[in-house]
């Protein structure tokens, strides 16, 4: 956001653009608790916009990139010249590894670090695998994945979960999942839907499941946006292929618009080419 932020703002000297960064799950209830203004609302999960934005909050959804989860290190990791795709379970088990992930209730990276590893004991046929690995140094989780990097590059921590484009943007070192497990193929939907976890919902007392899915960022200008009719020209920039989506899959985050979104009626019509109509 911040390379998509200088492009626009070279093109419009006259904005000025606030960036805050936090999980998604963070941010929209910086919205719905805090009653935070908000002009611009982006999720590392479009569902995050779906389950605690919308209806009372925002009205629409676009889903305009992709990812996948990584295992992430650096060479000063112990272990690092041994790990590959076949054994990087084994060696963040090692006792003398330190692991981190981030919280699942302020970020999506951190549930769908629970999510990979149950899909990792199904896929390497390994029972309490997801156990093992969920239960090990719960004193690294950090509220999100960013805060991981500071750990990693300081060598608190040698290995964690994170996704592909972050690794990418931080020069960081990374193995590649198998798809069964990296929740990047839509043609592994119903096997990803085969997982899920339980994250604090709206209210104090409630719970969201989250199923496992292909991962797809999500965003929406939030009803009482401030400034709606920027925030409108940032998304159109944003969302345009040979400008913001560029950047997007220069840095590693492949572009899925237009993607199909249930709430195409209520876009603004300046928007709606970004998207598709939800066949009926």
């Amino acid at each position: 956001m911040k390379k998509i932020t200088a492009a626009f703002t070279k093109e419009n000297p006259e904005v000025n653009v606030m960036l805050e960064a936090a999980g998604s799950v963070e941010c929209a209830r910086k919205i719905t608790e805090l009653k935070k203004p908000c002009d611009i609302m982006a999720s590392a999960d479009y569902t995050i916009i779906d389950k605690l934005l919308i209806p009372k909050f925002a009205d629409w959804n676009i889903r305009f990139a992709s990812n996948e989860m990584a295992i992430v290190f650096t060479e000063k990791s112990r272990r690092s010249n041994e790990i590959n795709q076949d054994n990087w379970y084994q060696i963040m088990l090692d006792q003398n590894i330190q692991i981190g992930r981030a919280d699942p209730n302020s970020d999506p990276c951190g549930y769908r670090a629970v999510l990979v590893s149950k899909l990792a004991e199904k896929y390497y046929k390994k029972s309490t695998l997801a156990d093992q690995l969920l239960i090990k140094n719960k004193n690294n989780i950090r509220p999100k994945e960013t805060d991981l990097i500071a750990l990693l590059e300081t060598g608190n921590v040698d290995y964690i979960f994170l996704y592909r484009s972050v690794a990418e943007q931080h020069h960081l070192n990374y193995i590649l999942l198998p798809d069964e497990i990296n929740l990047k193929n839509p043609a592994c939907f119903t096997l990803y839907q085969s997982v899920s976890t339980e994250i604090n919902g709206k209210t104090p007392n409630e719970k969201i499941t989250q199923r496992g899915e292909p991962m797809v960022y999500g965003i929406t200008i939030p009803k009482d946006a401030p400034n709606k009719t920027v925030a409108t020209a940032f998304l159109k920039f944003l969302l345009t292929q040979d400008k913001g989506m560029e950047i997007m899959e220069l840095l590693g985050q492949p572009s899925v618009v237009p993607s199909a979104t249930e709430s195409y009626d209520r876009l603004p019509e300046e928007l709606k080419p970004f998207a598709l109509e939800t066949k009926r």
